[in-house]
């Protein structure tokens, strides 16, 4: 059970090296002005690469590490719905892998793939908001300390704020995928936080 509780923190390592990996064969990525999806675009250099060291194993570790949480002994039903939104954001992290976004970002209509992708974005957004939000509903454990509480409304807070200016950005045309990575990577500092806290614990 160990290992499976580690599988939160290895996704957060596993999405920066593989979107780092995935970039560096996409000749001019931009990784402020580009979405991370858009190395999986239809038509774009990495297209076939960048679901399969990204969205498919990225989606294979939230669904252990959501495993994991329902698996803790006597743990809280707050906890376990926490398992169950994160197995939620690595299905439809496949989803997202598995339907391509259009290749460019600003299309008046959206394909049909793209139109999936973007639900399965949303779906993926939604699951690490709320999961950090049921961490008050807990009552005191031995799983988590009092303080993780605040740390996971600070990483809510910072996920909402970066989707506005991600929001702002993207209509702008400037600098969406700085903000998109802000966004997640709050999500994904949250998973990772939690992830160690629960091993060393």
């Amino acid at each position: 059970m160990d290992v499976l509780i580690l599988t939160g923190l290895l996704a957060t390592i596993w999405m920066v090296i593989g979107v780092t990996i995935a970039a560096s064969r996409y000749p001019g990525y931009n990784h402020s002005r580009q979405f991370c999806s858009e190395l999986g675009a239809t038509g774009s250099p990495t297209q076939k690469l960048s679901p399969k060291i990204n969205n498919y194993p990225l989606g294979l570790l939230f669904c252990l590490f959501g495993y994991a949480l329902l698996a803790l002994p006597d743990a809280p039903t707050g906890l376990q719905w926490m398992g169950g939104l994160i197995i939620l954001h690595g299905v439809a992290t496949w989803v997202a892998g598995y339907f391509p976004m259009d290749f460019d970002a600003y299309t008046a209509t959206p394909s049909r793939h793209c139109q999936i992708h973007s639900w399965a974005g949303m779906v993926m957004l939604l699951s690490l908001l709320i999961a950090p939000a049921l961490v008050f509903t807990l009552p005191d454990n031995t799983y988590l300390p009092a303080g993780f509480q605040w740390f996971s409304l600070a990483c809510l807070v910072a996920t909402l704020l970066f989707s506005l200016t991600l929001g702002r950005a993207y209509k702008a045309r400037t600098n969406p995928g700085l903000h998109q990575r802000l966004s997640y990577g709050a999500q994904l500092l949250w998973l990772a936080v939690l992830s160690l806290l629960l091993w060393l614990g």
